[in-house]
């Protein structure tokens, strides 16, 4: 039975290897000379001028979850056009609905102005 798992084991242990053996090189093989400059917070190109826990404008928030959204879209588009043939007129119904239901709100946020920057 513990056959069965040494092909698991090696797979784990030669990932385990690939995402350790460069870190480890880097550290040991890589030069080490921290200055001020390379020690101090960087942020976006330019010095940080006000606290870190400053509240965000919502819709930063907004974009966020849109992006989200779509990625998801993508992400469910892909296996469908894959499967079409299979899935019939069911499945070609069930994705313009959700396609749909994904438009309107994309419409609502456009309209509301979510999407404009100042």
């Amino acid at each position: 039975m513990l056959e069965n798992y040494v092909p698991i084991l090696i797979f784990i242990g030669v990932g385990l290897l690939v995402g350790f053996v460069p870190m480890l090189m880097g550290r040991l093989l890589g030069p080490s000379k921290p200055d001020s400059t390379k020690l101090s917070p960087y942020e976006c190109g330019f010095e940080a001028f006000e606290d870190s826990r400053m509240k965000f404008d919502v819709r930063y928030y907004l974009v966020a979850i849109l992006f989200i959204i779509f990625d998801l879209e993508i992400a469910f588009l892909f296996p469908w056009a894959v499967v079409i043939s299979e899935i019939g007129l069911f499945g070609f119904l069930a994705m313009m609905i959700f396609l749909g239901v994904l438009t309107i709100g994309f419409i609502y946020e456009w309209k509301k102005g979510a999407l404009e920057w100042e």
